[in-house]
Parts: C-alpha cells; sequence; structure tokens
C-alpha cells in the first residue's frame, strides 16, 4: 500500500517521532511518500534529519506564481473537484477568526500541489489537526486520497470551532489520538457521533534501540529536554533550582533544546549565579540526547502545556524517573511509582520533586525506571503503534469516508 504523510514544517529536531514512525511504516512494508507545507529555516543537526530533507516535497517550494497557476489548471481540468475544495475553504474561513481569508487561498493552492505530490497514493495521513488537516481536506475534495490526521495536542484543541475541527473529523476516514485525553478532546470537538471515529494510537519509541541504562550516578545530573518556549515553562526550572540549591548544593540540570525564552532563561540563570549549575547546550541530535538521559538522575519537564512528550518515553525506556506536571496525556504514563507530578507553574511543589528525587537512592530511582520502562514496552513500542496505523490505514482505504475523495467514488 502507498500513502502520503503530510506534515507541517519537516523534518525539524522536535519532530523526530514522525520520522521513526514513517520508518516503522516502511519496515512493515508500507510505502510513504512524504510531503510537508514547509521546509526548517535553521540548520538539521540530526543526519537522519538530513536525509528526510531530500526525501520530502514541499507545498511552497514552487511560490506563489507557480502554486496560482497550477490552481488554475487544476480549474479547468477539475472543476467540479475544485467548485468542492472552494466550498471547502469558504467553510474553513467563516469558521476562523477576521481576517484569516488569505490564510484558506493559501490552503486551497497548497492542496492543489498536495494533489499532484501525493499522486497515486491510495490515502493521505496529515499530522495534527491544524493547517495540515485542513490542507489534506481541501485536497481529498479536489478528488484527492482520503486522509486521517493525528491530534497531538495541546494548541489543537484550545479553538475547535475557529479550526473547523468538527469538519475535519467528519470529513476524515479516521481520526488518531495519541492519548485517551486526545480523544475525549475530539470527541467534545465533533460530538459523540463521531465516537467511533477517533482511534487512540499512542506514540511510539524504538525500545530495543533505548536500553536500560545502569542506576544513576550520585552526582547525575537532572535533564529538561524540549524547545525554550513558554509553555514547557524552562523558566520556573530555574526557579526551582534556586530553592534547591541551598539543601543540595551539587545539584545539576542540563537543558538540551534552543527556542525564544533562552534569554529570559539566561537571564535567571546569571540572576541567582547558577552558571554553575546548570548547563545549556542547545539543540543535540538523537544520540546525544539519548546519552544525556542515560546519564540523568531524572528527567524534569514543568511544562504548562502538552500532549504527551516523546522525550518522557524515552526516558522511562532508558530506565529513568520522570518529574513533570499534572497535565493532558502525562498522567497517563507518569505517577507515584515512576516519577512525580506536580501542578502546572507550582515552583514550590517542582522544587520538592526535585528534591525528593536528590533524597532518593539510585537503586530506588533505577526501580522506578525499571516500572516506567515495562509501561512503554507495552503501551509506546514504535512497531506495535506502526502496526496499529498501518491497520487503519487499510481499513480506512476499504471504508471510505470522503467528501469528493477517492474513498466516497
Amino acid at each position: 500500500m502507498q500513502i502520503a504523510y503530510l506534515m507541517n514544517t519537516y523534518p525539524v529536531p522536535s519532530a523526530t517521532f514522525i520520522r521513526r514512525e514513517i520508518a516503522a511504516l516502511e519496515a512493515l512494508g508500507l510505502s510513504v511518500r512524504r510531503c510537508a507545507v514547509r521546509r526548517w529555516d535553521d540548520d538539521l543537526v540530526d543526519p537522519a534529519d538530513r536525509a528526510e530533507n531530500e526525501k520530502t516535497g514541499y507545498l511552497l517550494d514552487p511560490g506563489a506564481a507557480r502554486l496560482a497557476a497550477m490552481a488554475l489548471s487544476e480549474a479547468l481540468r477539475n472543476p467540479r473537484g475544485m467548485a468542492r475544495a472552494v466550498a471547502g475553504a469558504v467553510r474553513l474561513w467563516r469558521n476562523a477568526p477576521r481576517g484569516a481569508g488569505l490564510r484558506h487561498i493559501a490552503y486551497l493552492l497548497e492542496a492543489v500541489h498536495l494533489k499532484r505530490l501525493s499522486g497515486d497514493c491510495q490515502h493521505l495521513h496529515a499530522h495534527f489537526s491544524t493547517n495540515t488537516a485542513a490542507v489534506a481536506l481541501l485536497c481529498a475534495r479536489l478528488g484527492g486520497p482520503g486522509y486521517s490526521f493525528t491530534a497531538h495536542g495541546p494548541d489543537e484543541f484550545v479553538d475547535p470551532q475557529a479550526s473547523s475541527l468538527a469538519l475535519k473529523i467528519a470529513e476524515a476516514r479516521f481520526a488518531v489520538a495519541i492519548t485517551d485525553y486526545a480523544r475525549t478532546r475530539l470527541a467534545l470537538a465533533g460530538g459523540m457521533g463521531l465516537w467511533d471515529k477517533l482511534k487512540v494510537v499512542r506514540c511510539g519509541v524504538p525500545v530495543d534501540a533505548l536500553p536500560p541504562a545502569p542506576p544513576p550516578a550520585a552526582d547525575a545530573p537532572f535533564v529538561c529536554v524540549g524547545r525554550l518556549c513558554a509553555q514547557k515553562a524552562q523558566t520556573l526550572l530555574v526557579e526551582a533550582m534556586a530553592g534547591l540549591r541551598q539543601t543540595h548544593p551539587k545539584a545539576r540540570l542540563i537543558l538540551l533544546g534552543d527556542g525564544d525564552t533562552r534569554p529570559q532563561i539566561e537571564a535567571a540563570i546569571t540572576r541567582h549565579g547558577l552558571g554553575a549549575q546548570i548547563e545549556l547546550r542547545g539543540w543535540a541530535d538523537n544520540a546525544a540526547v539519548r546519552d544525556a538521559l542515560a546519564g540523568a538522575r531524572a528527567l524534569v519537564l514543568p511544562s504548562f502545556a502538552e500532549g504527551l512528550p516523546i522525550v518522557i518515553m524515552e526516558a522511562h525506556a532508558l530506565g529513568r524517573p520522570v518529574i513533570s506536571t499534572y497535565i493532558a496525556g502525562i498522567p497517563e504514563l507518569v505517577d507515584g511509582e515512576t516519577g512525580w507530578l506536580v501542578a502546572a507553574g507550582d515552583v514550590p511543589a517542582l522544587e520538592a520533586a526535585m528534591r525528593a528525587c536528590m533524597d532518593t537512592p539510585p537503586e530506588a530511582l533505577a526501580q522506578m525506571g525499571r516500572i516506567g520502562r515495562k509501561r512503554v514496552e507495552a503501551a509506546h513500542d514504535g512497531m506495535q503503534s506502526a502496526r496499529q496505523l498501518a491497520e487503519l490505514f487499510g481499513n480506512g482505504r476499504q471504508g471510505g469516508a470522503n467528501v469528493g475523495g477517492r474513498g466516497s467514488r
């Protein structure tokens, strides 16, 4: 079976899980055509990401004039399909905030190019329910392949009316949620009448490639992995480290990632005099992330908003406990047996959890990690998730559901 995958920006350091998902599907015998709206502007650190860049077709690469010419040609050759797509774009626009008209014209142009790139693919799968799902919907209305999408959260669920989430679910062959929590958010958006269309397929990691590490060393640091941004709240982690230093002066923290809030984080480190305790390493490739987690006391992720971060699965697979926040799908994997959960934004609670981790003997931390690894093996093995997706793609192709797409003919 040949399928197409659609992403917004791909490859990117924060979307390694998509690359792994595609590789797992190909290992099962599926042929996957990579499509993305745009390229990643910065340098790609990981060699595997650089290889993916060469395999990906980009919707915006032809430029506005060429995309407009493609749309005109499509309208002349396929007037009925274009009429359906235009009607779909108008529906998406009416639900969106004022001033979003140009965006939906862009979606329509991108959908025309996507139809060409997807070629003879039998199914199209979009990651995230935002602009990529909108483009997939319009492509299906043009007569392109039937589509599905994976919803991760948290931004996707903020304003489902404005993003036409109910329409995207209704016209999809099915929709995938990465957690039970995400499935409930999709059901709230689309209505319980669409419940059977909503499937939970948990994101996976290559468990066999993440062997459990030995118990952490006495001086092992905390590690935080992720884009430096407001929703991941690394600035509060600096505040917690300032308090932790009073009782545990040897505590250390390594931050892997980069982003908008780096200046604030650096300023907080300077303000508290934590330059010797906190290290900012920037973006790292997969091997460096794996090595940092394997050498950590625990992964700490103080986020305000998440879906269920892949790095939590990686930390548990490597036998490390996790300190995180009680939000979205995180409690579906992390609890008191495998780490510590605190309220988002509660710096004293975060500091207390880190202090408790510092006071926990290495072997006890390793036992928490072993329990976490068993959970990842049971629910987040990448090949297991790929098999679930492959079955859904096959069933979706047989059943069809799209308005105007191949599946409805």
